[in-house]
Parts: C-alpha cells; structure tokens; sequence
C-alpha cells in the first residue's frame, strides 16, 4: 500500500516573493559573516564599543555563515531559521544592553521577521502549520 504525501501548492507570485523575502536577509547575513572572518578595522572597533573581546569576532561569523547556509538550502532551511532567529535575538539584546537607537535595536527584528515571512511564503508545508 502505497500514501500519498503531498504538499499543498503555493502560488507563483508567493513563491517569487518569498524568494526575494528570504534573498534580502540572507545576501546581507552572508556578507555580515564575510566581515566577521576578514575583520576589517570598522567591524573590530564596533565589536569593542560593543563590549565584547575581539577574540569573538572570527566565531560569530563562522556560526553566521553556518546558520546562513543552512537557512538558503530548502531542505534546511526551517533549522537555519531558527538558528537565524536565535542570532539575532542575541543582536537584539546586545543593542538593547549598549542603549542604542530604536533603529538599531529593530533593525535585527526587521530581519527575523523578512526570514520567517519569506520562509512561509516559500515553503507550503511550513505555510499549511502557519495559517
């Protein structure tokens, strides 16, 4: 006996803006993660303001990169978003501890919010739990 396991089908115009939804946060986390590992003199002096060592820089952006990676491939991408999401709870924290700008403390929710929604829009299965 042989089931079928099939997944609700989601539109082209949802897909498509799921995929630019989800390429957004994803271009810039890959290039955030890429500064990390090069450690160019701006990204060293704002992790210092941060008040963290600069021995963190080169791990942070090993686990970006990771994180990022797994959320661009569909067969993982749920655990890269959550990996994601947990990322940038921490950049939420940490803007929030330091006192910075509104701006600053959202703009990492901004992104959660991009890597969810466009990860729903994208993913049907994903999509059938959510609505």
């Amino acid at each position: 006996m042989q089931t079928d396991i099939s997944s609700p089908s989601v539109s082209k115009g949802a897909l498509w803006t799921g995929r630019v939804m989800s390429v957004l946060p994803a271009l810039f986390m890959l290039f955030d993660g890429a500064m990390k590992l090069v450690k160019p003199h701006f990204v060293v002096e704002k992790t210092l303001e941060l008040g963290y060592s600069e021995n963190v820089i080169i791990p942070l952006g090993v686990i970006l990169l990771t994180a990022t990676v797994l959320y661009v491939v569909p067969r993982t991408s749920v655990l890269g978003a959550i990996l994601l999401t947990g990322y940038l709870g921490g950049a939420v924290d940490c803007h929030v501890h330091h006192q910075d700008t509104a701006f600053e403390m959202l703009f990492p929710v901004v992104f959660g919010a991009l890597i969810w929604g466009g990860l729903v829009l994208r993913n049907p299965r994903l999509r059938s739990l959510v609505f």
